[in-house]
Parts: structure tokens; C-alpha cells; sequence
């Protein structure tokens, strides 16, 4: 049995650690409300970008842009792992990392290559020695930026019309709730445009377009994937903060629990080292009489 000082010292180590957990839940709330006010301004923009992408598409033939234009077969794929830099959100960044093991191990052998790039050192950190990286983008998801995501479109951009990689996709953390994110997987290039919405268009408008029609997809597609990246990373981030949140409220319950059974067990011991005494204090008394 450990003795008083042991579990004083256990006890003083529990509740630093208390401390920093109830700390550390505080924090990841706060992020957690200004993420969500950050995907909530971009979820109506993204819905209104993907109907008008989804409107004008359907009135033009899908040559017209090359991303539009799917390959005959899919031989090089990349796929954009997204997670976080830090850790201690739960098994976050665990449940994207085995969806992403998992489907590569289920597919291999139908592609030349499959290649990975990562926005989140928790992905990378991961893949480094299993695959082959393509790319690393370092320092964007811990503040997500339509910057950093105009970055990552324009190398994908680039990959894709060299033919570098047939198909893209993503892969990131939806948030749902504070104590619940999905893994999401999806192809992003090319484009599917029956896909951009929920709502199909079976009786396409004839739109007069200014400038012409070709012209404003290549203004119009670019700023739609970049646009999907950037809500991705949004999402991505407050799953993280969600999880985070809900993983510090965890520990801080069982730190709790822990500091109530030490603390028993520190009374239990302290008691029975008085009892010790008084009986020695006794069996003296006793011997001198």
C-alpha cells in the first residue's frame, strides 16, 4: 500500500492536471463558437455557388471546361488528407487516418499510383512512412484561410490539366456536433456537375451569357473547387475544436474521479497509520505497567 506522501504527491499531480484539462475545454470552446460562425457564413455562400455552378453547367455541353471532363480510366489518383497540427482531440484525426489506410489497402491494386498530400501535421506525421507524399501544407489548418486554400486549388489545378493525376480526392472531418464528426470521403476533380447540388435540374433555363459561356466557367469552376476546399478546412476545423472540447471534458471528469479515490485511499492510509500508533502508544503503557 502507497503511503500518505505518495498519494499527496498523486493527488497534487491530479489536480495540476485538472487545471490544465478544464483549462484547455475552455479554450477549445471559445474556438469552437467563432469556427462554427465561419462555417455558417460559408455554408449559404457555398449553397448559392454550387446552385448557380449546377445552373450554368446544365445549359453547356461538359467540354467546355476540363474539369468537367472525366478520364477514360482513373490510373493516378491523389488524395488531400485533411486533420489537425495538434492532438488531444479524441480519436479526431485517428478516424481519418484509417479511412484513408482503409480504402487505400481496398483499392491499390485498381490504380498505377495512388499519392497523398496533407493539410495537418497529424496526417502527415502518420503517412510519412507508409506512402508516398506528395505535398505538405504547413500552418493552414489551425486558422483556415480562402488564402491557403487558393494555394492548395491552384497545385491540384495544375496536377490535374498535366495529367499528373487523374482523379482528386479529399478527406476530412464533417462536424456534426461538439461530440460527433463524420469522416468524409469524395472526389473533387473532376467535377461532377449533377453533383453540385441536391436539387437536379431536369428542365434547364436558356441563359444569354455575357461574357460567353466558356468564358465564365473558367472564372467561375477555379473559384468553386478553391471554394470547396476552403469549406472543407472550416469544417475540418471546428470537428476539431468539437472534439477537442469534448475530449478535455472527458479528462476532466476522470481526473475528478481519480482525485475522489486517491483521496479516499490517502484517508483510508492515514487512518490506519493513527490506529498504528495509538495501538504502539497502548502496548508501551502496557509494558511499563
Amino acid at each position: 500500500m502507497s503511503n500518505i506522501k505518495e498519494y499527496n504527491k498523486k493527488l497534487k499531480s491530479l489536480k495540476n492536471t485538472q487545471k490544465i484539462t478544464r483549462t484547455m475545454k475552455m479554450v477549445a470552446a471559445s474556438k469552437l463558437r467563432r469556427a462554427q460562425e465561419a462555417q455558417g457564413n460559408a455554408k449559404l455562400y457555398a449553397r448559392h455557388l454550387a446552385g448557380l455552378t449546377s445552373r450554368i453547367s446544365a445549359t453547356v455541353h461538359a467540354s467546355l471546361h476540363p474539369y468537367f471532363v472525366a478520364r477514360n480510366r482513373d490510373r493516378r489518383i491523389l488524395i488531400l488528407v485533411i486533420t489537425s497540427d495538434r492532438g488531444l482531440c479524441g480519436a479526431f484525426n485517428h478516424n481519418a487516418n484509417k479511412r484513408v489506410l482503409r480504402w487505400v489497402e481496398e483499392n491499390q491494386a485498381q490504380y498505377e499510383s495512388i499519392s497523398l498530400s496533407f493539410c495537418g501535421r497529424r496526417g502527415y506525421q502518420f503517412f510519412k512512412k507508409r506512402m508516398a507524399v506528395h505535398k505538405y501544407y504547413d500552418g493552414i489548418v489551425a486558422d483556415p484561410g480562402f488564402e491557403g486554400a487558393e494555394l492548395i486549388g491552384a497545385d491540384m489545378e495544375s496536377d490535374f490539366q498535366s495529367g499528373r493525376f487523374d482523379a482528386i480526392y479529399t478527406v476530412y472531418n464533417q462536424f456534426l456536433s461538439p461530440i460527433s464528426q463524420k469522416t468524409v470521403f469524395r472526389k473533387i476533380l473532376p467535377i461532377d456537375p449533377h453533383e453540385l447540388v441536391d436539387e437536379a435540374v431536369d428542365h434547364p433555363a436558356e441563359y444569354i451569357f455575357e461574357p460567353q459561356a466558356e468564358e465564365l466557367l473558367r472564372f467561375l469552376i477555379p473559384h468553386y473547387l478553391y471554394f470547396e476546399i476552403y469549406f472543407s478546412l472550416l469544417e475540418n476545423a471546428a470537428g476539431e475544436h468539437g472534439a477537442r472540447m469534448s475530449a478535455m471534458d472527458n479528462a476532466t471528469k476522470n481526473a475528478s474521479e481519480m482525485i475522489e479515490r486517491y483521496t479516499l485511499l490517502r484517508n483510508r492510509a492515514r487512518q490506519a497509520a493513527i490506529t498504528t500508533e495509538l495501538t504502539e502508544i497502548v502496548a508501551g503503557a502496557e509494558a511499563i505497567k
